[in-house]
């Protein structure tokens, strides 16, 4: 344990759910990024997470701005960049707990090939998609998620293509190791799976169906008012339901999170909105252990380092 790590650890320290907010959101009024600040702060003060050892990474769109309002370290990166700039994170600081907030069109556009990486990796990070359909820090274009025949500045008489679901791509590519899905609306499932997600070991991806109430603002009203429109997954290795949610959404599937294929089945559905833990599976291994990066590098390492690549372009 290094010097650092013995001074924190000679007091026992609570940290307030103030202790983790950082100015005022600029999200519209009814944006579900509000929901999924609220029940990533209360994670932060449930597991005590200290600010100074959590990193918040985005790339670029509403969601993106998520670091500037987490009082912890906070990387707002370039358009569709937020992954490989976590896993140098990572690779360098394997300590840290490393966050990523993405949005649609910043995670499965221009950021989509780091994003099949990240899975192949399974690096130990916790990643939300902010899936609200739509670019909209941009003023409504079509994004890859957008269903088709939505109407936008890009696609005037309406998108041609199906949709992109970040669920089945995710769950098709090899070492994935942890999916799942929440919606905005409902705050005690998102909270969970949230909490599952940072206690999995590996590249927690947890697609997140967000409403956007400037661009879309009818877009998610068949599931928000029509309960048995979402489907609640629940098991014994998966979510708990509570009495007050079952009585709520009664249509609900008990679903093992170790079986893939049924997992995939399940992510295909559209008629339904499936939320909770898709598919987990802890003994994929995580490339930062792979790699033996588990020893911190020194400022003595790290000094040298510089001086090596600053040399070569040394007279």
């Amino acid at each position: 344990m290094n010097a650092t790590d013995c001074l924190l650890h000679m007091y026992d320290e609570q940290h307030d759910l103030e202790d983790y907010q950082s100015g005022v959101p600029r999200w519209c009024t009814g944006c579900g990024d509000s929901a999924i600040l609220a029940a990533v702060q209360r994670l932060c003060r449930d597991e005590d997470l200290r600010p100074e050892k959590t990193v918040f990474v985005s790339g670029i769109g509403c969601s993106s701005r998520f670091p500037h309002y987490m009082k912890t370290y906070g990387f707002h990166g370039i358009h569709g960049r937020a992954l490989p700039v976590a896993e140098g994170v990572k690779m360098a600081r394997p300590d840290l707990t490393v966050f990523v907030n993405t949005g649609d069109g910043d995670c499965c556009s221009i950021g989509a090939a780091h994003w099949i990486h990240a899975i192949r990796y399974n690096m130990n990070l916790t990643v939300f998609l902010h899936d609200n359909q739509i670019y909209g820090l941009t003023k409504k274009q079509a994004s890859p998620t957008s269903p088709r025949g939505t109407k936008s500045n890009t696609t005037p008489r309406g998108s041609y293509l199906d949709p992109i679901n970040p669920l089945t791509t995710t769950l098709g590519v090899a070492n994935v190791s942890f999916v799942a899905q929440a919606v905005d609306w409902i705050p005690e499932s998102l909270f969970e799976i949230v909490k599952a997600a940072y206690h999995h070991k590996g590249f927690s991806f947890v697609r997140i169906l967000q409403r956007c109430p400037e661009w879309l603002p009818t877009s998610l009203d068949p599931w928000m008012q029509d309960p048995n429109k979402v489907q609640l997954l629940h098991h014994e290795d998966g979510l708990q339901l509570s009495a007050g949610l079952s009585a709520v959404y009664k249509n609900q599937l008990q679903h093992d999170p170790s079986d893939i294929n049924r997992a995939r089945e399940i992510s295909a559905h559209e008629d339904v909105v499936p939320v909770g833990i898709l598919y987990r599976n802890p003994n994929v291994p995580c490339y930062e252990d792979t790699r033996q990066t588990g020893v911190l590098r020194t400022n003595e390492t790290i000094r040298k380092g510089f001086e090596a690549e600053l040399d070569k372009y040394a007279a």
